[in-house]
């Protein structure tokens, strides 16, 4: 059954909303997965933050018409599931594992920062580090001098109470 013109625009609204905060954007084919398979990917999203949905086209199309992922309405064309996420990388890297896993699910295209992706773009940009992955490897590489000259302090001191007894 149908939508109504009411839940059309409720729909429209909804995405919007989504949009508006958006980084990046990602579409993928998922003709043929089964229910049980789309419920582990939309755990995963969740999990991620990244808004998943299976949309009409055409609502959609209206949602990102006058942003920076208008230039993604050519690319909506067939059944398609929508990958939407405030993290730069995140939608990407939800779709990109699960398609490496799932062969039923064909990545299509995505937009990061006004640029339009085909799915090579879309896998380079799964493979980026998330965020949290970054700043942990940033707080590690701070760490380390001091973490050395402590040990570098102790084992002076240690040399010192050896000498002296």
């Amino acid at each position: 059954m149908g939508l109504n013109l009411n839940d059309k625009k409720a729909v429209v609204a909804e995405v919007s909303a989504q949009v508006a905060n958006a980084q990046t954007i990602v579409i993928a084919e998922y003709r043929g997965i089964e229910v049980t398979d789309l419920t582990v990917l939309r755990k995963k999203a969740r999990e991620s933050g990244v808004y998943l949905r299976v949309l009409k086209n055409t609502l959609v199309r209206r949602a990102v018409a006058d942003t920076a992922f208008a230039g993604l309405a050519d690319q909506m064309v067939g059944p398609l599931i929508y990958s939407v996420s405030e993290d730069p990388v995140a939608a990407a890297k939800v779709l990109n594992d699960f398609a490496k896993t799932n062969d039923k699910l064909v990545l299509k295209a995505g937009s990061y920062a006004g640029q339009v992706l085909d799915k090579a773009g879309v896998q380079a940009l799964a493979s980026v580090p998330s965020r949290e992955e970054l700043l942990s490897k940033l707080l590690y590489v701070m760490q380390a001098p001091v973490a050395g000259f402590v040990r570098g302090l102790a084992a002076l001191a240690a040399q010192r109470e050896e000498a002296a007894a």
